[in-house]
């Protein structure tokens, strides 16, 4: 017998704003079709005025808890995967779990960008397998409106907001790759690629939230590759191939990306859950949105092998492999 972390239950929550390709014409110079042919993206959500971080993972949350038919007190811990908090401290975490109306178990943030949610899955596969918690609600949510250079064309069409969450729980499996939950994690980092994909900005620095910066097609090329290689990296330590995976659920930052990760995975885009169309950019919050929208919708069901990768500033990404 063998401990693993299967998903109990999934949401999300996507603010009500949807801005179309065709609004950026009027401050930029672009079309919705350049940016359609270069990213994929059609439209995105921005979160109001007012509207945080915090209440966008908390509505996810309570979207998830809904699925699973759960109450908020009888979750372990909250981990939150965001690099747009809504204060320096405290955490995310813990403003979800005081939202929740939750006064048990601990709460806490991963930072890792876009990869932010990888990075949080396996730490919350680490915390179940170890037996520090039992249920853990893992969230990925993300304002990146709030630090978007508008004049900057080659950025600011491609982020949109919006928040996922899963409810993981401990069950007993055969230790087999036929179980359900987590079975595989790769995890890595080089922070020499630092001024590829940056926020202009920092408490210790300029004491300002900043602009994020990135040179596109640089991130385009390190994408592509890195996000294959983790991904065969994850499978091959369950012996497994893309001929063995039902959905790959990829990071939404880029159609062109997910195309070309998946044509080097040998895994056709029918079995790609694609929602950057929608949603644009979400970094930490786009895998969990699109594993919610990808069950919604019929794709992802019960028994489905899953591969879900992700790259994001540090640079950092890494691949999960789990059977929903």
């Amino acid at each position: 017998m063998k401990i693993r972390a299967v998903v109990r239950g999934v949401g999300h929550y996507l603010p009500e704003r949807v801005v179309e390709n065709t609004e950026f014409e009027a401050t930029l110079e672009t079309t919705d079709e350049w940016i359609r042919a270069r990213t994929g993206i059609e439209r995105r959500h921005f979160a109001a005025q007012g509207e945080t971080t915090s209440q966008l993972a908390i509505k996810a949350a309570e979207a998830a808890l809904r699925d699973a038919g759960l109450e908020a007190g009888q979750i372990d811990a909250i981990v939150v995967a965001t690099s747009t908090p809504d204060f320096t401290f405290p955490s995310v975490a813990t403003m979800v779990q005081a939202g929740l109306g939750s006064t048990r178990g601990f709460a806490y943030d991963v930072q890792a960008v876009c990869a932010g949610f990888i990075y949080a899955l396996a730490n919350t596969n680490g915390l179940i397998v170890s037996g520090q918690a039992e249920r853990v609600l893992v969230i990925g949510a993300e304002t990146f409106s709030r630090i978007m250079d508008w004049t900057d064309r080659g950025t600011c069409v491609l982020f949109g907001d919006g928040a996922g969450a899963l409810v993981l729980e401990a069950a007993n499996g055969a230790g087999s790759n036929a179980d359900r939950g987590v079975l595989a994690t790769d995890l890595h980092s080089d922070g020499r690629y630092r001024e590829l994909l940056y926020v202009d900005g920092g408490v210790s620095t300029n004491g300002q939230a900043g602009h994020l910066r990135m040179q596109g097609n640089a991130v385009f090329k390190h994408a592509v590759q890195k996000l294959a290689e983790t991904a065969h990296t994850a499978l091959h330590k369950l012996g497994m191939t893309g001929e063995d995976v039902d959905w790959i659920v990829p990071h939404q930052a880029n159609l062109r990306i997910i195309s070309a990760t998946a044509e080097r995975m040998q895994v056709p885009m029918e079995r790609v859950v694609v929602t950057v169309q929608d949603h644009g950019n979400t970094s930490a919050a786009s895998i969990p949105l699109a594993l919610s929208v990808g069950r919604d919708r019929g794709q992802i069901k019960t028994g489905d092998l899953i591969v879900t990768e992700a790259i994001g500033g540090g640079l950092a990404w890494g691949a999960v492999v789990l059977r929903w």
